[in-house]
């Protein structure tokens, strides 16, 4: 479950405002009352809760049980829960298995215990629908692992109902602020009660400014280390898309270290790079799968119903749901193995302490864009290499695979010095972005014509008719024998001369 909330401080003797007149609000009932006590468990360094995950046992209201909120962006959080029971004394692995890229084998322990005192307000539009819960808490709490602390304070927190105006928590929030209440630094309990001890573990060893080549493309670093973690759990879950996305940090990740080699030393990143690929790899395994699926279904789907002959749609299910069970299961064995640990560690290490060359102390702009252009004559070369290759066949297939991967490394290299150069970035990210996408659905169709072959002969094999497989075959080839007239517009776009101006200024 997705909650968004916001949540508040509030000083003693100041008076909560009424809901009644907010917008959309047409019912308000409560306040109803409720005891609840919380248990929270954590690694005896806090890693959860340094990273604002928490995972808690509670008791009392209408959803005891075990808790884990995993945070999903501004005042968002996604919650999971499993019910209380005997065989749940401890951190049920339901919700344990979703943050080993957090625990890494460290043990969890109870850390805190929150006891509150609680009472709700529920919101409702027109029709009674749930519009936002607010809630005011007087909360009394314990530290249990590390030197002993006791707290008690007064907070408000306002949860937004599924279907809600976002918009409702500001009219919310401006009652509040008018009462005398102010919004908390903090996104849950736990943060106050364990206080200065989440501090960074590991504090950076050299202070880094971020207008310098190093800070720019050390920002970038830090964003998609924290995509890694952050997918980390949903790819766990299955969830849609969240395979390709984390995917995609990675090898943003190992474009970033390729294409600024010079400013964060290639040869001891290199092992790391390596690594990145590895964990790429296993993923794309999955991702392949699920792109080609997507790809043959909604070729079938735009067929004309006498052109589809035989249990098609059966036959590619039959194909394709081994493959991509046996290409989750991998995942997941990945996600828990020593290597991907070690590869965590490895891009902390990375974070905290950085192997900058002495260019990266330089101003971005004298540095990153030349970086940039390097890349940029790297597809050039890629392209060139594509023209030399003749007709199509496997040697062509081949140079634009390259030149995709190229692509692909440019259009990360561009990402990193968008916030330095701008629009003239961003306008030129896009044109890559459209050169990208023409050679990625070109290797796709690569990838599809073999087993659309394959499929087409198996059917024949088994006495069904396989002129279906073979008519999306030949409408691949087709494709395939036009790759060069689709690329030339988005490809001239690209490379005229002030597009790229900025690479060289």
């Amino acid at each position: 479950m997705r909650e968004t909330e916001r949540k508040y401080e509030a000083p003693t003797g100041v008076a909560l405002p009424t809901w009644d007149g907010l917008p959309g609000v047409a019912g308000v009932s409560g306040p109803d009352e409720v005891l609840l006590d919380a248990e929270y468990h954590d690694t005896e360094d806090l890693r959860l809760a340094r990273a604002g995950v928490t995972l808690r046992r509670r008791t009392g209201g209408e959803d005891a049980g075990w808790h884990l909120k995993l945070p999903a962006g501004a005042d968002t959080r996604d919650e999971l829960g499993v019910p209380l029971g005997p065989e749940h004394q401890r951190p049920p692995e339901e919700l344990t298995s979703l943050v080993r890229a957090r625990t890494r084998g460290a043990r969890l322990l109870p850390v805190a215990r929150i006891a509150t005192r609680r009472s709700r307000w529920r919101l409702t539009g027109d029709t009674g629908q749930l519009l936002a819960e607010v809630v005011a808490d007087q909360v009394t709490a314990s530290v249990l692992s590390g030197p002993s602390k006791q707290d008690e304070w007064r907070e408000v927190e306002v949860e937004l109902g599924a279907d809600a105006d976002p918009g409702l928590l500001d009219a919310v929030e401006d009652r509040l602020v008018a009462a005398g209440l102010h919004r908390s630094t903090r996104s849950a309990k736990l943060a106050r009660v364990l206080g200065d001890r989440l501090t960074p573990a590991t504090p950076a060893r050299v202070p880094v400014d971020a207008a310098t080549a190093g800070g720019t493309v050390l920002a970038y670093l830090r964003d998609q280390v924290a995509a890694v973690y952050r997918l980390d759990p949903a790819v766990r879950r299955g969830l849609p898309d969240a395979v390709h996305q984390q995917r995609v940090a990675m090898r943003r990740l190992r474009s970033a270290l390729q294409a600024f080699g010079r400013v964060v030393d290639r040869e001891r990143t290199r092992d790391l790079t390596d690594e990145l690929r590895w964990a790429a790899g296993v993923l794309g395994a999955a991702r392949d799968l699920e792109v080609l699926a997507d790809r043959l279904e909604q070729a079938v789907a735009a067929l004309p119903d006498d052109l589809v002959v035989g249990p098609v749609r059966a036959q590619l299910t039959r194909h394709f749901a081994p493959g991509q069970a046996a290409a989750q299961q991998a995942v997941l064995a990945a996600l828990d193995s020593p290597r991907y640990s070690a590869l965590l560690d490895r891009l902390d290490a990375l974070l905290v302490d950085p192997p900058f060359t002495p260019r990266a102390a330089l101003p971005a702009e004298d540095v990153l864009p030349a970086q940039v252009a390097r890349a940029d004559r790297r597809l050039r070369r890629r392209m060139r290499a594509v023209g030399e290759t003749g007709s199509a066949g496997a040697d062509r297939d081949v140079a634009l695979h390259e030149a995709r991967k190229a692509a692909k490394r440019l259009r990360y290299a561009v990402e990193v010095v968008e916030p330095l150069v701008g629009r003239r970035a961003v306008r030129f990210r896009k044109r890559v972005k459209a050169v990208q996408q023409v050679l990625g659905d070109h290797q796709d169709g690569v990838l599809a014509r073999p087993l659309l072959r394959q499929l087409g002969m198996r059917s024949q094999l088994e006495g069904e008719n396989g002129f279906t497989f073979g008519l999306l075959h030949g409408r691949e080839l087709s494709r395939a024998d036009q790759v060069l007239t689709t690329l030339a517009r988005p490809w001239r776009r690209l490379a005229k001369p002030r597009v790229r101006r900025w690479l060289t200024s």
